[in-house]
């Protein structure tokens, strides 16, 4: 049985969309032996195994801007390779530090992935420091894989290498998101708490690039009948809630899983409002059109969100950070059950057909077999 030495950040039980990613390929491409090395969370040398899955987690000395720096993980990186002896390596991007070690510790006979979620963004007079290694790591790749055919054209390192690059969807975990005992009762008393109004959902990280500004500002010209439910937290909260809006704004703090799948539920609108290629696919978007929320959101150049949800299709999308249009764009559909059934029914179909966990092993699965040939 062939090896995949998985090159992740972190990993389960770490939580994040790369981590999330890592997960379902290590324990879905059953057919090698998966092994992963990754950062600790708490600078410690750990050993374990998940799922059947082995781990190693390698103690972080110190970070900078955003960055772990782990001094031991070029000499345990070397003794798995040594070890394990892997046909494939794949590394989750963006981890610069990683680069120029797995480039110096992977044999040659080893065909590497990269697995391309994004490129380095925001990282000021850091990144000339960084190209030479991300663009080593680059030439020294068999594949890149893109979460998307939007993000390609207007990825600068990505087209220098236009023949090594292929298409590998994100997936999401559906049965995070199917209702359970008991939700039908909450999701119920949810919509009689907000007196049956339209319920406009957006839950996820309080970060500039969520544009969640936008979808406050957006409130003084929405003029249908709705409420504006903000669910998640972040380093912007105060700024956030400091931005003039109505009493139909509510901020719902961090929602445990169950609440967010119950909202989710609850929600006619999903307000997508991210606005740069930071957000590079959009899984909170993917996760709302599963159930059954229709979207709106801006076109953004460069980005997934835009595959994810189609224009008129699955949703609406409106040019970047017009707020009236993000408004206007709301109350189409409020006004409009017969369209937002249509685009909420679309929506959810096209999750289902395109963007689930086990479509996203299968299109990984494809690339490994042509990796293979």
């Amino acid at each position: 049985m062939k090896t995949i030495l998985h090159v992740s950040k972190y990993y389960y039980p770490d939580l994040g969309g790369i981590e999330t990613v890592a997960m379902y390929l290590a324990e879905g491409l059953s057919e090698y032996q998966n092994v992963v090395i990754c950062f600790a969370n708490d600078n410690k040398y750990h050993e374990d195994e998940v799922h059947g899955v082995k781990i190693y987690r390698v103690p972080v000395n110190f970070s900078f801007m955003s960055q772990d720096v782990a001094f031991s993980y070029y000499k345990i990186l070397r003794q798995l390779t040594k070890q394990y002896q892997p046909a494939f390596c794949h590394v989750h991007c963006p981890n610069p530090f990683v680069y120029p070690l797995v480039c110096a510790c992977v044999e040659k006979t080893t065909k590497v992935v990269l697995h391309w979620h994004s490129d380095i963004l925001s990282k000021g007079l850091m990144y000339p420091i960084i190209r030479p290694f991300e663009n080593a790591i680059l030439k020294r790749a068999d594949i890149i894989v893109s979460t998307s055919p939007n993000y390609i054209p207007f990825s600068k390192p990505l087209n220098k290498y236009p023949q090594k690059i292929r298409v590998a969807q994100n997936g999401l975990i559906t049965d995070n998101f199917v209702l359970q005992p008991g939700d039908d009762e909450k999701i119920a008393l949810l919509k009689e708490k907000y007196q049956g109004k339209k319920i406009i959902f957006f839950c996820g990280r309080h970060i500039p690039y969520k544009g969640i500004d936008n979808l406050i500002k957006a409130d003084t010209f929405i003029h249908g009948d709705c409420v504006i439910l903000i669910g998640g937290s972040g380093p912007i909260d105060d700024e956030l809630k400091a931005i003039p809006c109505s009493e139909r704004v509510y901020f719902l703090g961090r929602l445990p899983d169950d609440d967010l799948r119950q909202y989710l539920h609850a929600a006619d609108i999903f307000a997508f409002p991210s606005n740069t290629k930071a957000e590079a696919f959009g899984i909170a978007l993917a996760e709302a059109m599963y159930c059954h929320c229709a979207p709106v959101c801006f076109t953004i150049q460069g980005s997934g969100v835009n595959w994810v949800s189609i224009k008129e299709e699955t949703g609406l999308e409106v040019p970047l950070n017009d707020v009236k249009a993000f408004a206007s764009g709301i109350d189409k559909l409020i006004n409009n059950n017969e369209l937002l059934k249509k685009y909420s029914d679309a929506a959810h179909q096209r999750v289902t057909q395109y963007f689930t966990k086990k479509e996203a092993i299968e299109a990984m699965r494809k690339i490994y077999k042509e990796l293979d040939e």
